[in-house]
Formats: C-alpha cells, sequence, structure tokens
C-alpha cells in the first residue's frame, strides 16, 4: 500500500491506473530485513507493457525549487540509503528487474516552463514524472551534502539519462 499522505506518491500512484499500467504498492509498514540489516524499501513494482520491471521508488520535488538562492531547476538529489537500499533490492529480484528513481516533480511554476508535454493533475496539481535507472544515476552522481549524506546528478547528466514518463505507449 503507498502512503496516500504523501501527495507525490499519491499523484504517481494515480498516473500509474490512469495508464493502466500492472504495479504493485509496496507496503512501508512491512520493513525488510537482509543479513540481519534493514534496508530501504522501494515504491511500487512496476510491469511496463515492455522491458523488465521495474523497482520503483519516488522522490518527490517542486518545479521549480524556491529557495534562499532563488529558483531552481530540475531538483534531483537521493541519501546514499537510497541508492544503497535500490541496489540491495536489485540484487535479491536479480537479472530482469530494473531499480529505478522516479522523480515526481510537482509544478508550480508558469506553464510557459513546463519540463514535458506530459502533465498528469491529480487532485487539482499538475505534476510530471521523471524516470531515471539506478545505474545510470549510481554511476554519474555526484556529492551534495556530507551532512545529510545526499548526493544529485548535474542538471545537464540529469537531463541526457532522466526520461519523461510515459516511456511507452503514448495512448492512455
Amino acid at each position: 500500500m503507498s502512503r496516500h499522505h504523501i501527495h507525490y506518491e499519491a499523484a504517481f500512484e494515480d498516473y500509474l491506473r490512469s495508464r493502466g499500467l500492472p504495479y504493485i504498492a509496496v507496503d512501508e509498514q512491512r520493513k525488510a530485513i537482509f543479513a540481519g540489516a534493514r534496508i530501504k524499501s522501494f515504491d511500487f513494482l512496476i510491469y511496463p507493457p515492455s522491458g523488465e520491471p521495474w523497482l520503483a521508488d519516488v522522490k518527490g520535488r517542486k518545479f521549480p525549487y524556491t529557495g534562499a538562492g532563488g529558483k531552481r531547476y530540475w531538483e534531483n538529489w537521493v541519501t546514499q540509503d537510497d541508492l544503497r537500499g535500490l541496489a540491495e533490492w536489485q540484487r535479491a529480484f536479480g537479472d530482469g528487474f530494473q531499480a529505478m528513481l522516479i522523480f515526481a516533480y510537482w509544478l508550480t511554476g508558469p506553464g510557459n516552463r513546463l519540463p514535458t508535454v506530459h502533465v498528469h493533475t491529480y487532485r487539482d496539481r499538475y505534476y510530471c514524472f521523471y524516470a531515471v535507472s539506478l545505474d545510470d544515476y549510481g554511476q554519474h552522481c555526484r556529492g551534495r551534502s556530507t551532512k545529510w549524506r545526499t548526493v544529485a546528478l548535474p542538471t545537464k547528466m540529469f537531463r541526457q539519462f532522466a526520461k519523461p514518463l510515459p516511456v511507452v505507449d503514448e495512448d492512455p
């Protein structure tokens, strides 16, 4: 069961349902233990019409993000624990499964600055979703904050590797 109180995850689940994509929402309440250590759960097991099933971890971000330094676009930071957990799950599931980071962007800026034509409306908010494989992200990410143990892809690389959803079948 996804966490419906987190609007990014709820919007993404609504997107999957509206597209008719088969998926399983992971119950965050049931923590898995591997070799005596807890690992962070992913959010959805998704079965795209073609290709390998995805072990998807949803990361919600605003687009643009407004902070002390002004507006920033393409925020894509994750924690090192996020990457480590997804890598463990990908190993556990084995060949034929692909770990993916799904960046769910809540579109808060003007309509002429939208990052994609694939906009999903959920509860009077606008979202778009970008997928990047764990392999690409992990190979090219750089440290962002030592204190918070976060990493991120430089914007140019993120734009190169992240694909806007839908990645298959344009018709719902």
